[in-house]
């Protein structure tokens, strides 16, 4: 619930805050040591190279549950009848691969498993958007506290890792950086400098089409640069709308017996719609990044 000693304001910044591990900053007296910060301003002056730690051990443990649940049910398959879990694996991966067979155009094995590993992983994120926003954070600061002995008020503890713009930068980013890798390999430099130079305005004149060649540079690359962003920021802004309003939702509780009734209906009816969205990120996300791929695989022949 939201914490007595706490603000409305305060309550929701702690929430919206990282536990950021990093060099203090040169106005700290423990400047050039390494440690967590104790509130936003010293994460912000730790600077490019602090660590969101909550968003790292989340993204790792969610991502190792994954691996360890489909390589137990993949060791244990069996022809025969199968179980639940066998049939909803088997399900998964179908709809998975009849994805990928619809969307991409070219032949890579590594493009089917990619995309199972992003859907999976992505909803499992998302996913911790539906435990009650104060359980893991007060179970943190209740920790912090008593075995660390530092101030509850300073121990922050996000649990949803695609509330953070750094992890949706992260995987768009990794497929952006296949993606690039894919259209030189299979175009060739010249083909991939001829796909952003001759694009969109071309003319058999030469001259002309000299002229047109920063023009089509220029908005090809625009377009190229926009797409990790709108991969990541989608995914990022979504999620990020959809835990302030479980935030907001949480303030209710502590508002008296009527209103925390009602803002138990709220959240019951905002769980149920968020787990479509939930879902459809984590599609989305692995429709587009599947689309980027065989955008990589086209050549002017297509």
């Amino acid at each position: 619930m939201a914490g007595e000693a706490q603000s409305a304001g305060e309550y929701i910044k702690h929430h919206l805050q990282n536990l950021t591990f990093g060099k203090y900053g040169d106005g700290h007296e423990l400047a050039g040591q390494w440690g967590f910060a104790h509130n936003a301003q010293e994460a912000k002056e730790m600077g490019f190279w602090a660590i969101h730690v909550d968003t790292m051990f989340w993204s790792i443990v969610l991502g190792v549950l994954f691996l360890y649940l489909f390589r137990r049910v993949a060791k244990s398959a069996t022809q025969d009848v199968p179980g639940g879990t066998q049939n909803f694996v088997e399900w998964i991966v179908e709809f998975v691969d009849g994805t990928v067979k619809g969307a991409f155009s070219g032949r890579n094995a590594m493009v089917a498993p990619m995309a199972l590993t992003i859907f999976i992983w992505v909803f499992l994120i998302n996913f911790m958007d539906l435990i009650p926003v104060d359980w893991l954070p007060q179970l943190a600061m209740l920790i912090g506290h008593n075995v660390f002995g530092a101030d509850p008020h300073h121990v922050y503890f996000k649990v949803v890792s695609s509330t953070d713009p750094n992890a949706t930068f992260g995987m768009a980013l990794s497929v952006f950086a296949l993606m690039i890798f894919y259209s030189f390999k299979i175009k060739g430099p010249i083909g991939f400098a001829s796909e952003l130079t001759m694009h969109p305005f071309s003319s058999d004149n030469k001259i002309i089409q000299l002229i047109f060649l920063p023009i089509n540079f220029i908005l090809e690359f625009v377009g190229l640069l926009a797409k990790p962003l709108s991969l990541s920021l989608r995914l990022y802004g979504n999620m990020f709308a959809g835990e302030m309003i479980f935030i907001l939702i949480a303030l209710m509780y502590s508002g008296g017996l009527v209103l925390g009734v009602f803002g138990g209906v709220l959240q019951m009816g905002w769980a149920i719609f968020h787990v479509l969205i939930i879902t459809l990120q984590a599609y989305i996300f692995m429709v587009l990044t599947i689309v980027y791929m065989d955008m990589a695989y086209q050549t002017g022949d297509h």
